[in-house]
């Protein structure tokens, strides 16, 4: 899941990159991607969810910072598609109940 967290989001940047001549604009690209209720739906969705995830790794690992830059900087660089199952992952059968 890491991977595709990685691989899927980066695709589609590149094909916004190529529909726009090979160039990066930042105006174009949350123009584009607030273009219609759909998609703003999705955006607003995914900028909660990360955001979310972003406050829980805080509380989470208050006492542990080298932990919690292992999962703001992906989703930093990369998104919350990586972030999460990477969380996921490292944090697999560890919950306490």
């Amino acid at each position: 899941m890491c991977f595709l967290g990685t691989a899927l989001p980066y695709y589609y940047l590149y094909q916004f990159i190529q529909a726009n001549s090979g160039t990066w604009s930042t105006s174009q690209f949350f123009t584009d991607s607030m273009a219609n209720y759909a998609s703003s739906m999705l955006s607003a969705d995914l900028g909660v969810a990360a955001f979310t995830f972003f406050v829980f790794i805080i509380y989470k690992f208050y006492k542990n910072p080298l932990k919690l830059l292992k999962y703001i900087i992906p989703l930093f660089l990369v998104g919350f598609s990586l972030a999460l199952p990477l969380y996921f992952y490292d944090n697999y059968g560890n919950d306490k109940n």
